[in-house]
């Protein structure tokens, strides 16, 4: 059964974080034998703190190098800092980001169906930085998905391809639904009602990944 290695706010470029994230690399190549095509890794955004092409490259270099080692499912989503400098967005990085990491323009909410010989596992990315790119709300490090990425995620819910996965995995940078004035996600009841609806007609959420306001594993089990 596939295992998820969950990162958050890995903030390359910030003082001695760079080489904190080459050794979590190097530690993830495992000397116990594991498999590595048996873990997905889901990055919950800030994958760099000062967004630019350069700290892009630098992540993107440790991520090639899972993958060359067999870790072929990465998952990344972008945060505040993805976007700019985290207190300020700037829409010129959107389209950088994707194609550092994607090598292409992606639209979320984003969904990859991956195999599992237990049933296969639905992992669903969203963009909690999508409507904080606009003039009057780029600022400070708040999230919001917007109508059209929270209308897509429900069609995306019912769809028969997620509904028949053996679980569904959400995740995204914002924390979804603490309140936490000029960090908050803005649309957090909205994006609520969309889960409590899917819920309600039987089709479950397992789990929910997110960062930003590091907390670590505070919210577990909630």
């Amino acid at each position: 059964m596939k295992r998820i290695i969950h990162m958050s706010d890995l903030h390359v470029g910030y003082e001695e974080l760079g080489d904190r994230f080459r050794a979590i690399v190097r530690n993830l190549k495992f000397e116990k034998g594991d498999k590595p095509e048996d873990y997905v890794i889901v990055i919950t955004g800030d994958l760099v703190d000062d967004a630019n092409q350069l700290r892009y490259d630098e992540v993107k270099t440790g991520l090639d190098s899972l993958k060359e080692f067999g870790f072929i499912n990465i998952l990344v989503v972008p945060g505040n800092h993805d976007y700019g400098s985290g207190s300020k967005a700037d829409k010129r990085f959107v389209q950088m980001f994707k194609f550092a990491f994607f090598g292409k323009e992606i639209q979320y909410p984003k969904l990859d169906v991956i195999p599992d010989a237990d049933g296969d596992i639905a992992f669903i990315g969203l963009d909690s930085m999508a409507e904080e790119l606009h003039w009057h709300d780029r600022l400070f490090g708040e999230g919001e998905l917007g109508q059209r990425q929270l209308s897509d995620l429900k069609k995306m819910l019912y769809q028969e391809d997620t509904k028949n996965c053996r679980f569904r995995v959400i995740y995204l940078h914002h924390h979804p639904f603490d309140p936490y004035p000029l960090h908050q996600l803005k649309d957090s009841f909205d994006l609520q009602k969309v889960l409590e609806g899917a819920i309600k007609d039987g089709i479950s959420i397992e789990a929910m990944l997110y960062g930003h306001n590091h907390l670590g594993k505070i919210h577990n089990g909630q």
